[in-house]
Formats: structure tokens, C-alpha cells, sequence
């Protein structure tokens, strides 16, 4: 966010999916470039630039500030000075990078696991997005929300959002949804909603959305998240994960698109099937 120009709604500061792990993709700074990836297959930070320095940093249990003050240190050593705002956002007693030794867990085993879910999931989002025409976000990963997730847009402007997402800006938030979306992604569980669930959403939410049938009969309204929710585990045990992810997609797409009004004979379209 501190160097990359700015997207719609934030884009240019999320992750990407990669095969070994997630990466920032590419980052400019003056007249080069650099990328940041997690690899979780080595368990190792990689920091590449576009006149070829390498520096890789292991992923090992450490403090916050530990983690942070190495990483900052790398990207100096590289010829890459630059400042960020190290609050940590979207989650309840925030303590800012520097002063956090209070967290320093690494499992390699989970945050593998975690990845390999977000590799299957990212993979049908992406099928599930090539049939859309209009304005769409990518399949990208929100590092302070930590849900894989995919937006389309209706391209008509959105009522002023409220804000007050936990240590956010409201007007991070409001630019986030300046124009009315429907929503799906994945999310690993935690706080109050302890087990993983996909979601899915629409900003505003048109009348009736609550109520409209959607699929597979494991989804279900969740009043606690105000959204749709279908649990990771009902997939994870599903015959045909795909097709219930995408059954779970498209039908809350279209409890948004039709009762919202959207133009979907302008925004749609069925993809050729290749290979």
C-alpha cells in the first residue's frame, strides 16, 4: 500500500495464491521492482528484485516485532527504505509490530494445510470469475480480514458505508465499498465464528436477501455474521467439492443480481470449455 499505486477498493495491496504459498506479486519502487512470497513449502520469506538480489528469511516460530524488524532490515539491505503503518487492523487489541512479543507461534504443518485449502479454493473462484464480464476484483487474499475472496460489481454507485470495522479507517472502509458488490470468499474460522466457513455477501443488501433459496441445502443464513455462510467441512466432505463450492457461489451471486436488479445480460457470459 506504501509504494504500490493505487487500485480500485485496495486491490494493489493484497496477496495472491501461488504454487508454493502467497506472494504480494509485483511491487515498484523508483525504477525497480521487488515481490514478496511466502513459501510454504520450504517455510521461507522470499524477497526478490527486478536486478536480481535474493534474500530469504526462514519461517520459524519468533515474535511479531522479531519477524517485522527482520524483514524491514532485509528490504534496507536491499536498497528498499520504506515506511508502514504498523497497527495491525480489523482485529480487537491491536499492538503495533514493534512492540508485539507476545505473539510468536509458526506451525509449518497448519499453515501448510491452510495454504493447500487456499490453492483448491483460489482454483474454483477463478472458474467461478470467468463467467462474469463486468467489473470484478481478482481472486486475492485480504491479509487483515485473512479471507480468500472475490467481488463483482454491479456498476452502480453504493450508499455511503457506515464503517467501524475494528481499527480501520472509515475511509478505507467507505472506498472499499464505493459501488454496490456481491461477495463470496473463504475464511479459516476464529473469534466468535471459531469454525471455517465460505461466505458470501452484497453490499447494499437488497430487500428479501436474507431469504432468498440458495444452494447446497448445507448453506444457510447466518443472522450472528449477517451474511451467507457454507461450512468448510460440508465440503470437505462433499463428493464433488467443486461443484458445491460453485452451486454455493452462484446462487448467492444471484440472490444479489436479481434482487438488486443488476444487468446480468450485459455482465455474464458462459466461457468456452477448453482442453
Amino acid at each position: 500500500m506504501a509504494l504500490a499505486p493505487k487500485l480500485n477498493h485496495w486491490w494493489q495491496s493484497t496477496f495472491y495464491v501461488t504454487p508454493r504459498g502467497l506472494t504480494t506479486a509485483s511491487i515498484p519502487y523508483a525504477t525497480r521492482t521487488f515481490q514478496i512470497s511466502f513459501d510454504f513449502i520450504e517455510h521461507q520469506l522470499q524477497i526478490d528484485t527486478s536486478d536480481g538480489m535474493t534474500k530469504q528469511i526462514a519461517l520459524v516460530p519468533r515474535s511479531v516485532a522479531d519477524f517485522y524488524q527482520t524483514v524491514m532490515a532485509a528490504l534496507s539491505e536491499m536498497g528498499i527504505e520504506v515506511r508502514i503503518w504498523t497497527m495491525p487492523q480489523e482485529i480487537a487489541e491491536p499492538l503495533p509490530f514493534a512492540q508485539d512479543d507476545r505473539h510468536a507461534a509458526y506451525d509449518p504443518d497448519y499453515a501448510q494445510r491452510f495454504w493447500r485449502i487456499l490453492v483448491q479454493v483460489d482454483r474454483v473462484m477463478n472458474l467461478f470469475r470467468s463467467r462474469f464480464i463486468g467489473k470484478s476484483s481478482p481472486v486475492h487474499f485480504f491479509w487483515g480480514s485473512f479471507d480468500l475472496a472475490v467481488t463483482r460489481f454491479s456498476g452502480r454507485r453504493a450508499p455511503e458505508h457506515p464503517g467501524g470495522v475494528p481499527n480501520m479507517a472509515d475511509w478505507v472502509t467507505r472506498e472499499a465499498y464505493s459501488h454496490e458488490v456481491s461477495s463470496c470468499g473463504f475464511w479459516p474460522g476464529g473469534g466468535s465464528v471459531v469454525d471455517p466457513v465460505f461466505y458470501a455477501y452484497a453490499y447494499p443488501a437488497p430487500e428479501g436477501f436474507q431469504d432468498y433459496s440458495i444452494a447446497p441445502k448445507e448453506a444457510f443464513y447466518s443472522s450472528q455474521m449477517q451474511e451467507f455462510v457454507l461450512p468448510y467441512e460440508a465440503v470437505r466432505q462433499a463428493s464433488d467439492p467443486d461443484a458445491m463450492m460453485l452451486a454455493f457461489f452462484q446462487s448467492t451471486y444471484e440472490a444479489a443480481a436479481n434482487l438488486g436488479r443488476w444487468d446480468r445480460d450485459a455482465l455474464e457470459h458462459t466461457p468456452l470449455l477448453q482442453g
